[in-house]
């Protein structure tokens, strides 16, 4: 599947999926999913739950608006990351939130301090209202 792109061993990230891409999380191996997006969002895939759960998946919905992001809100989806089972599908309407979660996710598991996780998300652009800053 194309729109799902493999970070690690634990984390794999995606945009929207369709009701049809479902059954493939599971041949893929996923064990959980994690839904960034407001049921609020256009293209929010309103029964995602009950199709996941369906094909023995753990789900969570853990909505954040990217002007929302912060380091609170951070640690707290990251920290039902480290619950879930593993590997996991993190996945938002294009990849962005996802990815910098994800990131984030990494570089506290190599002993960044979130903060400066946060702050390297940030400059990479990642949370949509900024545009990527040298490094």
């Amino acid at each position: 599947m194309k729109t799902i792109r493999k970070i690690n061993d634990d984390l794999a990230i995606a945009g929207q999926l369709t009701s049809d891409q479902l059954p493939q999380i599971t041949q893929q191996g996923f064990k959980s999913v994690v839904n960034l997006r407001s049921p609020d969002e256009e293209g929010f895939l309103s029964n995602e739950q009950q199709e996941i759960e369906a094909l023995g998946l753990y789900y969570i919905n853990v909505p954040i608006k990217v002007e929302g992001i912060n380091d609170e809100v951070a640690a707290q989806v990251l920290q039902k990351i480290d619950e879930l089972s593993k590997p996991a599908l993190v996945h938002c309407n294009n990849s962005m939130r996802s990815a910098a979660i994800a990131l984030m996710h990494i570089a506290t598991h190599q002993g960044v301090s979130l903060g400066q996780a946060f702050t390297q998300a940030e400059q990479l652009g990642l949370f949509g209202t900024n545009t990527p800053k040298k490094l």
